[in-house]
């Protein structure tokens, strides 16, 4: 791999594992990191980091390859298009954007720019997604009739900018669900109609803590997703595939599948946060380096935009939603 000179833009806590991630990565350099809050940038550059740049704002960011934008979703927009502007490539944290208009708008830059814009959604990376997906192409389990996907933990939600719909563009659906929509898009294909309804409030938040979402794919599987800040479901997989004939899981601890009526056999040794980041990373710049495809394409960006926001559109309007093909690229 060809040298890589990066910049970190936003210091917040998801930045951490990515810095972490990077020192795994040779020939890729951490150059910069943008942020208003000095100590944020201090606490990713660290005491060993004398030749890296701490920029306040954009104005001061020195000239580099690429930039990971890990600011909150309402600066997407604005952080990306202005990098790209500058002949940057782009790495954007899901969500993409909190509205579709946005999305576009970025994608658009992108292209005139020619420049890549990529999503970052680090569970597309993981092995155990990419293993499960090449055994779901084999039709080990036949033809996909229930998926199940569950994001829920206990988490405090009441101080964080993630439950400012100002800045995030809602609640867990948002902040969650772009995983969610991801995920099942990668190992069913295109989503064809969508609902979606709110839990009780466990927390004091002006958005919903609690969501699910239930889905169609194109190819007529059924899906629920249930997303909670509130709740913890016990269960050891995030992902259940149940087929005609058989059934797949993948789990936090480890990952399987059984053909109908015989034992579970053992496919995956479970999620790893930084390694996933790491093999995110490692596409992004082999792909702006011409040397791959991206794992998420635009098609998949904008769609985990466009699902979500019919998903919204369905909670508000109490009923079924069909997803336009085209926005997801998909026609």
């Amino acid at each position: 791999m060809a040298e890589c000179n990066l910049a970190i833009i936003g210091c917040g806590g998801i930045a951490n594992a990515y810095a972490t991630a990077l020192t795994r990565i040779a020939g890729v350099n951490l150059r910069a990191v943008v942020d208003p809050d000095a100590s944020a940038r201090k606490r990713i550059i660290g005491s060993d980091g004398h030749d890296i740049a701490s920029c306040a704002d954009l104005a001061d960011l020195p000239d580099v390859d690429a930039a990971l934008v890990l600011a909150p979703p309402n600066v997407h927009e604005s952080l990306s298009c202005e990098l790209l502007s500058r002949g940057m490539h782009v790495l954007c944290e899901k969500p993409l954007a909190p509205t579709v208009d946005a999305a576009q708008r970025m994608l658009a830059c992108a292209q005139q720019a020619q420049r890549r814009l990529m999503m970052g959604s680090k569970f597309r990376y993981t092995p155990d997604v990419t293993a499960a997906r090449a055994l779901l192409d084999e039709k080990v389990c036949g033809d996909i009739v229930i998926y199940e996907n569950v994001f829920c933990s206990h988490v405090d939600m009441t101080k964080r900018w993630n439950s400012d719909a100002a800045i995030s563009g809602g609640g867990v659906l948002i902040d969650n669900g772009c995983h969610s929509v991801d995920l099942a898009r990668h190992l069913l294909g295109p989503l064809a109609r969508v609902q979606a309804q709110f839990g009780a409030r466990v927390q004091p938040l002006q958005v919903e803590d609690t969501a699910r979402m239930l889905f169609q794919s194109a190819s007529g599987a059924l899906g629920s997703i249930d997303l909670s800040w509130s709740i913890h479901k016990e269960t050891d997989a995030y992902v259940r595939i149940h087929g005609t004939k058989g059934t797949l899981e993948i789990g936090w601890r480890g990952s399987r599948w059984k053909p109908s009526n015989e034992e579970w056999r053992t496919f995956g040794d479970g999620y790893d946060k930084i390694t996933a980041f790491q093999k995110q990373l490692e596409n992004f710049v082999a792909v702006v380096q011409g040397n791959a495809t991206p794992v998420i394409d635009d098609t998949d960006a904008l769609a985990s935009v466009v699902v979500i926001d019919c998903a919204y559109r369905a909670a508000k309007e109490e009923r079924w939603l069909s997803i336009p093909a085209a926005q997801q690229g998909d026609a």
